[in-house]
C-alpha cells in the first residue's frame, strides 16, 4: 500500500520558497528562530557518574551562541546500566539535575532552544563502565547482552519518562528519543533478532509498542507546552526501509511528536534497499504526509548549500554534526553567506580545542573517524 504523500502547507504561493533563515514553529513549544539544529554527539566529555563537565557545558553553549535554533546534548541514559561510552551525560538520577539546570539556562540566555536526547545502550552497553551485564530485547550471543524481562521493559518505560520529567524540571523545551544507530530503542525495532513472545517483540506493531508507551507517558505526565521528538536511521541493524517508511509516516501522522529527526548518514546517497533505489534516501521521507509534525535530516550536510538543498527537498530542518565539530558557529556562517563551506579535514587537536572541544571529545573523534584529525 503507498503511503501518503506529503504537501506542505507552509508555503502561501507557489513562488515562495522556504529558506534556511526562516522561523520554524512546532505544535507545542516555542519555535526556532532557523532551521538549524546541533546534532547529538557522542563526545565523552561529561563526569563519569554523568553529571555536566565544564568542557560539555562549554561545548553545548558554544554551539548556542554560534547561531542553532535548537541545541542538543549528546545521548543521556536513562538508566545506570545503559552507559555506552566513557563520559556519558546521565539523565537517570536527580544528581544530575544541577548540572542540567545551569545547561538550559545557559543554552536559553545563548539564544537557542534547548533539548535533552534520552537514550539506552542496550547490548551496546559497556560492562565494564557500568559494573553490569548488557541487557536486550534478545538474549544477545554476540555481546552476551542478557534479554529484559517484560517487568524489565516496563520499568524501562518508566525510566524514560522519568529523564524527560528531569528534563523538563532542568527548564529544557523538550526531549528527544534516541530510536536510531543500533540502541536499545532501536534493538527493539530489529525484525531479525526481536523474536520476543510477548507484547514487545515479534510483529511490527509488537516490536515499535515500546517507543508508543514512552511517547504516550510523556505526554501524559509533562506540560502541554513540552517539546517531544523522535530519531529514527532508516536502515541497517535489523531495520528495514519498509518498516522504516512505515514507522516515520506513523509517528508524523499520529501527532503526539513534534518533530522526527532522520539520521541518514548521507542525505542523497540512495538506499541500500534495491527495491528504492533510483532517489535519494531524503526524498523517500520528505515524501511522507506528516500531518503538522516537523520533519528533520541529518547526513553529510557540511555547507550552506546542501543544507539549502534538504529544505528545496521537503525537510523542515536541518541537524549538523561534523560540521559544527569544526565550526562552533557553523549555523550563523551558513545564515550570512549561502558560499559557506567547512574548512578541509584533517584539521589539528589545537584547531578542535579553538572550537570548544574538550580533550576527551577530541580523543574520541581522533579514534573513530577517520581523516578527521591530523596529529
Amino acid at each position: 500500500m503507498a503511503l501518503p504523500i506529503h504537501e506542505s502547507t507552509e508555503l502561501t504561493a507557489p513562488s515562495q520558497t522556504r529558506t534556511l533563515s526562516d522561523p520554524l514553529s512546532f505544535v507545542r513549544g516555542p519555535a526556532m528562530k532557523n532551521r538549524f539544529m546541533l546534532a547529538p554527539l557522542t563526545n565523552w566529555q561529561s563526569h563519569a557518574d554523568g553529571t555536566l563537565s565544564e568542557d560539555e557545558f562549554h561545548w553545548l553553549t558554544m554551539r548556542a551562541r554560534g547561531g542553532f535554533g535548537l541545541t542538543m546534548t549528546c545521548a543521556s541514559h536513562v538508566q545506570a546500566c545503559g552507559q555506552g561510552f566513557p563520559g556519558q551525560l546521565g539523565n537517570w538520577s536527580d544528581a544530575h539535575l544541577p548540572g542540567l539546570t545551569r545547561l538550559a539556562r545557559a543554552i536559553h540566555d545563548a539564544g537557542s532552544l534547548a533539548a535533552v536526547q534520552i537514550q539506552h545502550s542496550g547490548r551496546r552497553s559497556d560492562a565494564a563502565l557500568t559494573g553490569q551485564r548488557a541487557v536486550a530485547p534478545w538474549d544477545d550471543a554476540e555481546t552476551g547482552a542478557r534479554a529484559l524481562s517484560t517487568a524489565e521493559i516496563e520499568q524501562l518505560v518508566e525510566d524514560f519518562i522519568l529523564a524527560a520529567l528531569r528534563a523538563e524540571t532542568a527548564g529544557f523545551d523538550g526531549v528527544e528519543l534516541h530510536g536510531a544507530h543500533g540502541y536499545l530503542l532501536g534493538q527493539f525495532l530489529d525484525a531479525t533478532n526481536n523474536l520476543r513472545v510477548d507484547r514487545y517483540g515479534g510483529s511490527f506493531e509488537n516490536r515499535t509498542r515500546v517507543l508508543y508507551e514512552i511517547i504516550d507517558g510523556i505526554r501524559a505526565r509533562t506540560g502541554k507546552d513540552f517539546q517531544l521528538g523522535l530519531r529514527l536511521s532508516p536502515e541497517r541493524f535489523g531495520i528495514t526501509m519498509p518498516e522504516s517508511l512505515a514507522l516515520a509516516h506513523a509517528m508524523m501522522a499520529c501527532g503526539k511528536i513534534d518533530y522526527l529527526d532522520m539520521s541518514l548518514w548521507d542525505a542523497f546517497k540512495e538506499p541500500l534497499d534495491e527495491g528504492y533505489k533510483g532517489r535519494p534516501l531524503i526524498e523517500h521521507f520528505t515524501g511522507l504526509e506528516r500531518g503538522r509534525t516537523r520533519l528533520g535530516v541529518a547526513g553529510k550536510i557540511m555547507d550552506a548549500a546542501t543544507a539549502q538543498h534538504c529544505i528545496d527537498k521537503g525537510a523542515d530542518f536541518v541537524l549538523i554534526g561534523r560540521g559544527a565539530l569544526l565550526h562552533h558557529d557553523f549555523a550563523a556562517r551558513a545564515l550570512a553567506d549561502p558560499g559557506f563551506r567547512t574548512i578541509e579535514r584533517p584539521v589539528t587537536r589545537a584547531y578542535l580545542q579553538t572550537q570548544g572541544m574538550g580533550p576527551p571529545f577530541i580523543e574520541y573523534v581522533a579514534t573513530t573517524w577517520q581523516h578527521f584529525v591530523s596529529d
